[in-house]
């Protein structure tokens, strides 16, 4: 994923029934996960989100690309056949 200072709405949460891994490969992020308050990211940091693990993207890099890899595990429909 790229984003280029996009956050996640105001009040919205992720909270989904997959395992999320999450590696920060360019720019910065601050990632918040409910009862832990603010993770600043830089490239090379990572989180493990368990599933049913509330989240969101307080913000990305406003001046350049801001470069994820995430891997869900678990998801329905992505070829694990955890349908």
């Amino acid at each position: 994923m790229v984003s280029t200072g996009q956050s996640s709405p105001d009040g919205f949460w992720y909270d989904q029934d997959w395992d999320e891994f999450v590696l920060l490969v360019a720019g910065a992020a601050t990632l918040q996960v409910e009862g832990e308050g603010d993770r600043l990211l830089s490239p090379g940091d990572w989180a493990l989100l368990p599933a049913r693990t509330r989240h969101r993207v307080a913000a990305t890099a406003a001046g350049g690309p801001t470069v994820w890899l995430a891997i869900h595990a678990g998801e329905p429909g992505n070829g694990t056949g955890a349908e």
